[in-house]
C-alpha cells in the first residue's frame, strides 16, 4: 500500500501518486519517476569558486531510496538532468557512488538524457533519449505543439502564493490535459514560477493548465491558465 505521503490522481487514464518528496509513483508500472536530480551540483560550483557543502548527491539519493521503500517501486525513470554536468560521475565521493550503484542494481533503472547531462556517462541502468511507456512519452523537455501524452521535467516548477502578506513557494507539478511537468527532485535545485510564460508556452496547445501540489493524502490544484472561451 502506497503511504499517506503520496497523494493519488488520474492522468491519461492511469493512476499516479505525487509525493511530498517530489517523486511521482506510477501505479500501473510500479515505477518511480523523478526529474532533475542535478547530482554533483555542489562540487561543480566548488570547482568554480563557490564553496557549497558537498553532500547534495547523498541527500538526493537518500530521498530516492526512501521513496522506493515507501512505494515498493521496482522501476525508476529519471527524466533528465540527473547529473549537473558531463564530469559529475567522476567527482562523486565514494559514499554517494556506492549508494547510486546499489540503487541501480536493485531496480530497473532508466536514465533519460537532459540538456545538462546529454554527454554524461550513466553508471548502471539503461540510457535513452526518451521512452514510450503505456502511451506516455517520457522525456526531459516538454515538446511544444505536439498532441502526444508526455511526462517531462526541465523547468523546476514552483507555485508561489501570497498568504497574509507572505509569499510561500512550494515545488509543484504542472499539468495540462495530456502533459505533465514534474518538479525538480534534487537537493540543490532552484525553481521557476509555475505560471511563467515559458512553462505555459511549453504545454501548448492546451485547454487548461494547473499547478498540482501534494498536501498530505490529497492534492491541491491551482489554476494557472485557461483558454479563452
Amino acid at each position: 500500500m502506497v503511504p499517506f505521503s503520496f497523494a493519488p490522481f488520474q492522468f491519461m487514464g492511469q493512476e499516479f501518486r505525487l509525493g511530498a518528496s517530489r517523486a511521482l509513483y506510477w501505479v500501473e508500472e510500479n515505477a518511480l519517476l523523478v526529474a532533475d536530480l542535478h547530482l554533483e551540483k555542489a562540487s561543480f560550483f566548488a570547482r568554480h569558486g563557490q564553496m557549497l557543502p558537498p553532500y547534495d548527491s547523498r541527500a538526493t539519493l537518500e530521498r530516492i531510496a526512501e521513496a522506493l521503500r515507501e512505494t515498493g517501486a521496482r522501476r525508476v525513470f529519471c527524466l533528465g538532468d540527473s547529473f549537473h554536468d558531463a564530469a559529475a560521475v567522476a567527482r562523486m565521493e565514494p559514499y554517494a557512488a556506492g549508494m547510486l550503484d546499489a540503487l541501480t542494481r536493485a531496480t530497473d533503472w532508466v536514465w533519460i538524457t537532459g540538456n545538462h547531462d546529454e554527454d554524461a556517462s550513466a553508471p548502471g541502468g539503461t540510457l535513452v533519449d526518451e521512452l514510450a511507456v503505456r502511451g506516455l512519452t517520457l522525456r526531459h523537455i516538454a515538446r511544444k505543439g505536439t498532441g502526444e501524452a508526455e511526462v517531462s521535467g526541465h523547468f523546476h516548477p514552483k507555485l508561489r502564493v501570497s498568504i497574509r502578506g507572505r509569499t510561500i513557494a512550494r515545488p509543484c507539478a504542472v499539468a495540462s490535459e495530456n502533459r505533465l511537468i514534474l518538479p525538480a527532485f534534487g537537493a540543490l535545485t532552484g525553481g521557476m514560477d509555475a505560471g511563467d510564460p515559458a512553462i505555459l508556452a511549453a504545454l501548448q496547445p492546451a485547454r487548461s493548465i494547473d499547478a498540482i501540489v501534494p498536501a498530505g493524502a490529497k492534492l491541491a490544484r491551482f489554476n494557472l491558465w485557461r483558454a479563452a472561451a
